[in-house]
């Protein structure tokens, strides 16, 4: 077994309910009301600032040039059609794109900044991977339903589905597992607890999601 499998064997039950989620159903069936995706795109939207950080960090800290580039080809997709659906999304759904974040929210922007802090590639990996695998998981089984929902349901699942975000994930899963092999007990203990911790926040925040952010206005 893969090394970032068996990281996803000791999280399962907290896999297995942010990927397989009441929130994502909806969102995937067209369900979801308006004002809850409101309040999920507001919160949400609070991530890239730390993830792009993050991932570009990532990037510094890559072992060689050809190690780095498809993070770097990532990152323009963050900075470009991501974080224009944000933008779009929450213009139609007339909410502010600025809000303050709720306790789900700012812990996980906490964990970004925690990995990216240490200086250590594969803290970085561990958090980049669960973020990018869990929305691949919920996403991929609805891909073929993107096309009937309103644009700011839709596109969210394309970004997050399909050969291009699949490969991301690939990549990302391939690092971490290279980087894994080199890794003492102590060090593949700090992975294995990070990438637990994030598996959990982003169950709570797809649970908090659920339940409802309050819109602000």
């Amino acid at each position: 077994m893969r090394p970032t499998d068996q990281l996803k064997q000791l999280a399962l039950s907290d896999w297995q309910a942010a990927t397989d989620h009441p929130f994502t159903r909806a969102l995937a069936d067209g369900s979801l009301p308006a004002e809850k995706m409101a309040g999920y795109l507001q919160q949400d939207y609070l991530f890239v600032d730390g993830f792009v950080r993050l991932l570009a960090s990532a990037i510094a800290h890559a072992p060689t040039l050809a190690d780095s580039v498809p993070a770097a080809q990532f990152l323009a997709v963050i900075t470009g059609p991501e974080n224009t659906y944000f933008l779009r999304s929450m213009e139609a759904l007339e909410v502010p794109f600025h809000a303050a974040p709720a306790p789900e929210a700012r812990a996980f922007q906490e964990l970004m900044a925690e990995a990216r802090q240490s200086g250590r590639y594969e803290l970085m990996l561990a958090v980049l991977v669960v973020a990018e695998w869990v929305y691949l998981e919920w996403a991929s089984p609805f891909e073929d339903r993107a096309d009937d929902l309103p644009f700011w349901l839709g596109e969210w699942i394309t970004l997050h589905a399909g050969e291009g975000f699949s490969g991301v994930v690939s990549y990302l899963r391939d690092q971490l597992d290279t980087v894994w092999n080199g890794l003492d007990a102590a060090a593949r203990s700090q992975v294995e607890e990070l990438f637990v911790r994030a598996v959990r926040l982003e169950k709570d925040f797809f649970d908090a999601a659920a339940t409802g952010f309050v819109v602000q206005r």
